[in-house]
């Protein structure tokens, strides 16, 4: 899951660059509303974190903007705590829910998982497929009743072939996926997770479709 973190105070997004990294997702930092409408217009992401102090403006003219495009992208205020009207004015102009400074990295992550899924129109916590289960909260995944253990990338390729059972998906999409602007993408670094995938949770469960991409094998 690919976020967009819009925060001018570099320490905190500094934080949450790593703290959310470590909760499964690939972060994009900016810290002004035109680098985040650039890296908006650039790129598309599962959802975003929005601070509404910002040195050339305000995050809502950031959301006013999204929204006036027809933009559908999820996003997450950063409010202080005791501005009831931020908060109001900010889900009125099309936020999807906001979280007060300071704030317990763990609800957030909650929270973005939340919207992202709602976004996506899906209602379960989890991902399940042909007896495969993700916990993207936890980072788990059970095959049957069996624990299996992913690495960090290998999880990112399957939540997101999982997120999306019934499509092909890209070798782009996916290493947009696993990779934020300032990590290199290793060329074949998705064939080899797919190799991976695939001897973990059986040679059938990831099918290539030549010239397009990736997708999980149809149920049954």
């Amino acid at each position: 899951m690919r976020i967009l973190v819009v925060e001018d105070d570099p320490m905190l997004l500094d934080g949450l660059t790593v703290g959310l990294g470590l909760a499964g997702f690939t972060t994009d930092p900016v810290s002004t509303c035109e680098d985040a409408l650039a890296a908006v217009a650039a790129q598309r992401y599962d959802a975003i974190v929005l601070d509404l102090m910002l040195p050339d403006g305000s995050g809502l003219d950031v959301l006013a903007s999204l929204r006036g495009k027809k933009d559908a992208t999820p996003v997450l205020l950063l409010t202080a705590r005791d501005q009831v009207a931020d908060r109001i004015n900010g889900l009125d102009a099309g936020a999807d829910d906001y979280v007060g400074k300071p704030f317990d990295l763990d609800e957030l992550a909650a929270r973005l998982r939340a919207v992202a899924r709602r976004g996506a129109g899906r209602a379960a916590a989890l991902l399940e497929w042909r007896g495969v289960v993700l916990d993207p909260a936890q980072l788990t995944a059970t095959s049957g009743s069996a624990p299996v253990k992913l690495t960090r990338r290998e999880f990112a390729v399957l939540r997101t072939l999982m997120e999306r059972p019934s499509a092909t998906v890209s070798k782009a999409a996916l290493e947009e996926a696993l990779y934020g602007w300032q990590e290199e993408v290793e060329s074949n670094a998705v064939e080899v997770h797919v190799h991976h995938l695939r001897a973990k949770l059986g040679s059938d469960f990831i099918r290539t479709v030549r010239g397009l991409g990736y997708r999980l094998a149809e149920e049954g």
